[in-house]
């Protein structure tokens, strides 16, 4: 197959055409000349690395952005967005990547937040938790539209997200990673809507880095690299191979076990831990769970959502309390001690929300990376900036973070970069225990090809990890073994020679053929 395939996209099929888009910021070329159809009723899937480029093309074509250069049009005349207000009206939605929700207010006013439905005498609450309560249960989800979202776990916070922009009833819309925190079932049922949606005509634009689950709901792909379109074909005429291959030019997995080392004495030991559900229910979401860790092994938490990962890697970091059991750190009982104290012994958390628990927005890639052993740098109340700064740029360079510098802001960098600044910040605290719950959540195939580089060779050199996924390749990558949960408590282990069918019965999950 040619490196960009020759579709019949006839004007009658393309609901939306981005013509020779260009975007720069200042010498740093996002977008170079794109052409890229949306085509009624069918969804188009657009591949690519973070920083490729997707999410500035995304934000362009739904009003975000404005293009240095290049045309849009819509149904074959040419528009101009100037706000994402002007796109809504216009039919085209979008769904961010990072949630855009106002964590105090409530299910239904995150959903209807600047377009509330008004009467004569005021605000039609009773109308809106009525719609909120029906496109929850269309997402097949039990979530009172009264609830505030900072009460809901990451998944239902993307699936509220989904369901603000559902409400629009838009002709196009963009999905950017809307399954990164969502379990399998979620994802099914996202996944009916979607060809539901396109059933009725609307045109859908998907980014995923799951790219196998992507494959399943794809009609056209696109593949982007390095701000350029490098391929696209239609669903029938790729596999996952032709993906890799055009996003990253070689085929390549995520690693393997790190060898050529002896594993040390135990250096995290938990023991029968129970943690108790949020809800106050007195139901266990971590029941009498007992598990070691030795130094220079790599350990893999699998399960499928609601199996108790987080809360698990939580309460052994000291976000969450216990309501039995211990923790003991190279011999010392941890329990009681609070999360500083914890990182001063050795053991921190990189936790699955890098945006809302692992990075200040407002800091700098420097100030993001040292905030963590800070403390190391202070001497009689003075901080000592050169210590400070060759940390940070010791750990830029050990972590391969792609940035102009410490004073960059975070929020320039892509979403794998800022990943690697998060486990640079923990890295940076001379850990000898790292916990990881989801740590390539929202990043691509050569992103977590270098995050798990990177947790291979620290193993090697004595580090004990222990990191969660809900990815079953993923546990197969550089585990030298497999633990899955499932409600609550651990229902398998594997060494590093499990098969993905394997896994997948342990945790109670269908093994679907893709």
């Amino acid at each position: 197959m040619s490196a960009v395939s020759n579709l019949d996209r006839s004007r009658d099929d393309t609901v939306l055409a981005a013509r020779n888009i260009a975007k720069s910021y200042g010498n740093i070329h996002a977008l170079r000349g794109v052409n890229f159809d949306i085509h009624r009723g069918k969804v188009t899937t657009l591949f690519g690395e973070n920083g490729a480029g997707k999410s500035t093309l995304m934000k362009i074509l739904s009003g975000v952005v404005t293009p240095s250069s290049g045309d849009i049009e819509l149904d074959g005349e040419r528009v101009i967005f100037h706000s994402s207000t002007d796109a809504r009206d216009r039919g085209i939605s979008i769904i961010h990547q990072e949630l855009s929700l106002a964590p105090n207010l409530s299910v239904r006013d995150n959903i209807f937040m600047g377009r509330e439905l008004q009467t004569p005498t005021g605000i039609d609450f009773a109308e809106e938790a009525r719609q909120t309560r029906k496109l929850m249960a269309d997402l097949n989800e039990d979530i009172d539209p009264l609830t505030r979202v900072e009460e809901l776990r990451l998944g239902q916070q993307q699936i509220v997200e989904i369901a603000r922009a559902l409400s629009v009833d838009s002709r196009i819309l963009i999905m950017d990673e809307p399954t990164s925190a969502l379990s399998a079932t979620e994802v099914e049922v996202l996944f009916k809507v979607i060809r539901d949606l396109t059933a009725r005509g609307v045109s859908i634009v998907y980014i995923s880095h799951h790219l196998e689950e992507a494959l399943q709901i794809t009609d056209f792909a696109v593949v982007l690299r390095d701000g350029s379109i490098t391929a696209t074909a239609e669903a029938k005429d790729i596999d996952l191979e032709w993906i890799v291959r055009n996003m990253v030019g070689e085929n390549f997995d995520l690693g393997s076990p790190p060898t050529g080392h002896e594993f040390g004495e135990v250096a995290l030991s938990i023991g029968g831990l129970s943690v108790a559900d949020a809800s106050g229910s007195g139901y266990s979401v971590v029941d009498r769970l007992s598990l070691d860790i030795r130094a220079g092994e790599i350990v893999c938490i699998y399960g499928l959502m609601g199996a108790g990962r987080t809360e698990l890697l939580e309460c052994v970091a000291g976000r969450l309390q216990p309501t039995g059991g211990k923790v003991v750190l190279e011999g010392q009982e941890v329990s009681r001690l609070s999360i500083a104290e914890r990182i001063e012994r050795g053991l921190a958390l990189v936790p699955e929300d890098r945006q809302r628990d692992g990075l200040v927005q407002t800091m700098s890639v420097g100030a993001n990376l040292s905030l963590a052993s800070i403390g190391t740098f202070i001497k009689r109340m003075l901080l000592s900036r050169s210590r400070e700064s060759a940390l940070i740029k010791q750990s830029i360079q050990n972590v391969r973070i792609k940035t102009s510098g410490g004073d960059a802001a975070i929020g320039s960098l892509s979403g794998g970069n800022q990943q690697k600044v998060v486990i640079g910040k923990i890295l940076a605290t001379s850990p000898r225990v790292i916990l990881l719950d989801e740590p390539s959540r929202g990043i691509d195939i050569g992103a977590k090809a270098e995050v798990f580089r990177l947790l291979a060779e620290r193993a090697s050199q004595g580090l004990a990890v222990l990191f969660s996924t809900s990815e079953v390749a993923e546990c197969l990558s550089i585990a030298h073994r497999i633990v899955v949960m499932r409600k609550g408590r651990i229902s398998a282990q594997f060494g590093s020679d499990a098969t993905k069918e394997q896994i997948m019965a342990a945790s109670g999950e269908a093994v679907i053929d893709l």
